[in-house]
């Protein structure tokens, strides 16, 4: 049952939101003498509506992809089999209502419209993106890439929103929220590329039910070996991007050897070689479920590189680590 919410996902999710802001953003605050202002109470309800209504997606996109599941994987089918697609229905809308009375809640109490549209539109999306869109052309997929950047940000929305309330203009004439902004947007833009170029190559791996379903998908379109060219390429824009944005731009101190050879650059460049290397030198159907879990260790070894972040930040700023120690 619980792998009908994707649990071990739900789980990837509380800790790119727990990440976002107590190693991203508490330093960055830290840096220029504040504190985040935000209640723990407030932030674990805005994971908890971010739970919810994912957890809500998953069951959708499984009651609307029943016959495209029997195609391409039957031994996991849930729906329609442990449970019945009325009950997962029900249980879509259980979890989405809680989810997003949760996040309109919180943004009720914070006076934060921005926040509460995020958490109106983004289940919207995923209602329309499994009954419709992930079967056209590239439009499902960036759909899924932006609502992933999305629970990225909203935490720096929420976060944003109390420091405005409480500082008003005077936080604004100080870089303090560029900085925020600047830091956890180049974390979504991240999340963004690697589930748009994951999506893709989900596509691929399911091309046989997707084909016999009728799917406009970009592996359907253009083919097999073009859509896997389009993912190759896509991830060499981002590790190019990377590289430029760590060596070139961002100013970040220097640790030691060690940490200099686990910089981000680095670490895009040695999954960009190896995703080369499985996808075009294996000719196995196998194949796509490799290059799908080498796209999601990047992802995670790229939000637990926030840690990372966090250690050199606080070595250069004399900060304490999680009001714990302090780093020299």
């Amino acid at each position: 049952m619980l792998q009908l919410f994707r649990y071990k996902n739900l789980l990837f999710v509380v800790l790119i939101q727990w990440l976002i802001y107590y190693a991203i953003i508490t330093p960055i605050l830290n840096k220029y003498g504040l504190t985040p202002i935000m209640p723990t109470t407030y932030f674990w309800l805005i994971v908890m509506a971010t739970v919810l209504i994912t957890a809500g997606s998953y069951v959708v996109n499984d009651y609307f992809d029943i016959k495209i599941d029997q195609i391409n994987r039957p031994e996991s089918v849930i729906v329609g089999n442990t449970i019945s697609k009325k009950a997962s229905m029900n249980i879509y809308r259980i979890l989405t209502a809680l989810g997003v009375l949760v996040g309109l809640i919180v943004s009720f109490m914070l006076k934060n419209s921005s926040l509460g549209f995020v958490f109106i539109v983004v289940p919207g999306m995923m209602w329309f993106y499994s009954s419709s869109y992930k079967r056209q052309f590239l439009v499902g997929n960036i759909i899924v890439a932006l609502c992933c950047a999305l629970s990225v940000l909203v935490v720096l929305v929420a976060e944003s929103g109390f420091l405005t309330a409480y500082y008003g203009d005077l936080i604004r004439q100080t870089p303090v929220l560029q900085e925020l902004f600047r830091w956890v947007s180049a974390y979504a833009a991240f999340a963004f590329a690697l589930t748009l170029i994951r999506e893709i190559v989900k596509d691929i791996e399911d091309l046989e039910g997707d084909r016999q379903m009728e799917c406009r998908t970009l592996p359907i379109v253009w083919g097999e070996k073009k859509a896997l060219i389009t993912a190759s390429v896509l991830l060499g824009v981002c590790t190019f991007t990377v590289f430029v944005i760590d060596w070139l731009f961002i100013e970040m101190p220097k640790g030691s050897l060690f940490l200099d050879l686990l910089s981000p650059a680095n670490i895009f460049i040695i999954f960009f070689a190896i995703f080369l290397t499985v996808g075009w030198s294996s000719k196995s159907k196998q194949r796509y479920s490799r290059l799908s879990l080498i796209l999601k260790l990047l992802m995670f070894i790229g939000i637990l590189y926030s840690l990372v972040f966090y250690y050199l930040f606080a070595k250069t700023y004399q900060l304490t680590m999680f009001g714990l120690f302090k780093v020299v």
